[in-house]
Parts: C-alpha cells; sequence; structure tokens
C-alpha cells in the first residue's frame, strides 16, 4: 500500500502532466491557453461538437488526440487531468467519470445543477482520492485580492454588513439558449454570475457560515425577448426563457453579519455592467466598484477610516488580475502537491456555494426565509 501511495505521489509530481480539455468555447479556450503557459504541462485532447473550431485549437495547441465525444477522450491512455468547460447540466456526468478513472478535475462553475450534483461530484473526488477544483475566477481579480488583504490586515475590524452584486443591462448570454433553459443551467443569472459573487463575498468576508436565507427572483424582461446580449438573438427552435433574469438574497451569517446580494442579466439600468462589494466593519468601510461593457476594465477601490479626528480614507494599491490563468496554475499545484495536497481540494468549498444557491432558490420559490 505504501509502495503504491509513493508512486502515486511521485506521478503527481512529475515533470510532465498530460491534461485534456471538454468543452472548445470562451471558457475552454481560457483554460487551454492557460495550460500553454504552465512549464511541464502537455494538453494532449481536447473534446468539442465545433469541428471548424477544433480543428483550428488544434492547430494552435499542437493537440495530438482529439475527439468529438468527451466519453472518448477520458479513456485516453496517461490523462492525468482534464478541464470541463461545458453546459453545467454535463459537469457532473463528465467529472464523475473522469474521476472514477482516477482523473483530476477542473470544472467550470457553478459546480452543477444543483447540490444534490455537486455532493455526488464530492463523494467521487473523496473516493478516488484526486483533485476536484472549480474554477471562480474573479476571486482572483487584482482588486478583490487587494481588498482581501486590507480586510485580512483588521483594517476594518469585524465587518458586519456587506453588499455584493452584478449587474447588466442586456446581459442575457444568449435568448434561447441552454442558459435560459432550468434543466440544462440550474437557473439564471444567480446561478451563473451570481455564484461568483457568492463566492467572492465569502471569500472577502472569511468565509463564515450562511445560517438562513430570504431570496427573490424576477423574470420581467427576458420572457418578453428583451435583455439579450447585443449581437445574440434567439431562434424558432430555441429554449423558451424559464429562468430568472434578476435576484436578490439576504443571507445571515453566522457570527451575527449581514450579507446582500444582487445578480442580474437584464435590467433598465446604467448601460455598463457593473461588479461590487460594499462592506461596513467596526473600524472602517471599503468600497469596490467595477464597471464596463465586457472587461470590466474600469475599477474604484475605496478603503474609509478615520483617525479620531478627521477623516483617513485612501485608495489600495490594486495588482493585476490573476483570472482564469491562475486559476488553472492553482489547479496543477494541487495535482502535483500529492495526495495530502489532493485531499485539501475536493470540492467542498464549491458545494458550500452549490446549497446556499439551492436554498435562494427555494426561499424564493417558497416565499419565506430558508435556513441551512
Amino acid at each position: 500500500m505504501k509502495e503504491q501511495e509513493a508512486v502515486s505521489t511521485k506521478n503527481a509530481r512529475s515533470v510532465s502532466l498530460k491534461v485534456g480539455v471538454v468543452g472548445i468555447g470562451w471558457a475552454g479556450q481560457q483554460h487551454l491557453e492557460a495550460y500553454s503557459r504552465i512549464s511541464g504541462v502537455e494538453i494532449v485532447a481536447a473534446a468539442g461538437m465545433e469541428e471548424e473550431l477544433m480543428a483550428a485549437m488544434k492547430e494552435q495547441y499542437g493537440i495530438p488526440h482529439t475527439f468529438a465525444h468527451w466519453e472518448d477522450m477520458i479513456e485516453l491512455d496517461g490523462l492525468d487531468a482534464i478541464s470541463v468547460a461545458v453546459p453545467t447540466f454535463l459537469h457532473a456526468p463528465i467529472a464523475i467519470a473522469a474521476l472514477e478513472k482516477g482523473i483530476h478535475v477542473l470544472s467550470e462553475k457553478p459546480i452543477a445543477r444543483n447540490g444534490v450534483e455537486g455532493q455526488a461530484m464530492v463523494d467521487a473526488a473523496r473516493k478516488a482520492g484526486r483533485v476536484l477544483e472549480v474554477a471562480f475566477n474573479h476571486r482572483r481579480r487584482g482588486d478583490i485580492q487587494a481588498l482581501k488583504s486590507v480586510i485580512d490586515q483588521g483594517e476594518l475590524g469585524r465587518p458586519y454588513y456587506a453588499k455584493a452584486a452584478w449587474l447588466r443591462r442586456r446581459g442575457i448570454p444568449t435568448l434561447g439558449s441552454w442558459f435560459t433553459n432550468p434543466e440544462l443551467a440550474g437557473g439564471g443569472p444567480l446561478a451563473d454570475i451570481g455564484v461568483h459573487v457568492l463566492d467572492y463575498a465569502l471569500h472577502l468576508l472569511g468565509e463564515p457560515k450562511v445560517l438562513a436565507v430570504s431570496a427573490s427572483t424576477h423574470a420581467e424582461l427576458g420572457p418578453r425577448g428583451l435583455g439579450g446580449m447585443v449581437g445574440y438573438k434567439a431562434s424558432s427552435t430555441s429554449n423558451k426563457f424559464e429562468v430568472e433574469d434578476f435576484s436578490s438574497a439576504f443571507l445571515r451569517l453566522d457570527g451575527g453579519a449581514t450579507l446582500v446580494i444582487e445578480a442580474g442579466w437584464a435590467s433598465y439600468r446604467n448601460p455598463e455592467d457593473e461588479i461590487s462589494f460594499l462592506v461596513y466593519g467596526t473600524d472602517g468601510g471599503a468600497e469596490l466598484k467595477v464597471t464596463g461593457n465586457g472587461g470590466l476594465e474600469k475599477n474604484q477601490l475605496h478603503v474609509f477610516k478615520d483617525n479620531g479626528v478627521d477623516n483617513a480614507d485612501y485608495v489600495p494599491v490594486i495588482g493585476s488580475n490573476g483570472m482564469h490563468q491562475q486559476v488553472v496554475e492553482d489547479f496543477v499545484a494541487a495535482v502535483r502537491g500529492g495526495e495530502a495536497e489532493w485531499a485539501r481540494h475536493d470540492g467542498s468549498l464549491a458545494l458550500n456555494r452549490a446549497l446556499v444557491i439551492d436554498a435562494c432558490y427555494r426561499s424564493a420559490l417558497e416565499g419565506r426565509e430558508v435556513l441551512l
């Protein structure tokens, strides 16, 4: 047994790590580019249905094995790890099948359509003794990391109220696509971009336990064919709009703090997308606002303090964005860390997010506060 463990750890730390990517849309391309920049990582496979795009990716990254179906890809000998960058309803079946074959998995967010599927993925990772990570790239933003440092250093004292949001004017990913079908996506903006908001908010606040949620959802524009991203139109054979287009939730946190989150694909507001975080603490406060269309390139971060006599506000230095590159680098580091490190990366944090989102949808449906 010890010999097998030694071999397994040695393989995890070997110079060459053979990886594959399932899904070659925008997210999958981020993973491919990130892997290509890491020394000792070899992209040996990719799976996707888009023939022309696959041919282009094969040439760009020198991928020796390409497949139309993910089931064929995970049968490839020597595959150490994969990224899963496909619609949400496929996350669980692909991840579980790969984990059962001893392959480490990095999945796009959310972990799955719901907590039940997410729990099955975590159980598979634990049983296989392999890494399961989920790509929460926004916590790797330079501004989020700068604010995290401020809070961790005690500059704000004890945070007791926070509000976080990601709001769009016309931001339904594609009217009529899988995003608007709850059976495929698991939900609307709360499940799509709201899970990012929940993740970076709880990350900033030090991972407090969510005790209860009270949420509401609205579908006012999407069902009327409004609010779609510019240049993207529904087709006659598209999915109906059966999810929300705006959501809000009030979360009671362990320790007495409260968190309000908002996630909206479409509403009559400022045309620019906005990501934000506001926090009040016993010794200070802070506000982050990031605006722009697509790139969200304009950010403002302010810390509010006083020196006992006057205001002592300041603007922290913001570093560069890690985003998907850092997500993939952290995943590779976990895989290379050996079995002791693998046990620390079993997807449980992402499962926690899914359970909170589930509670929010249940609260909105039943019109009451839901305890976790």
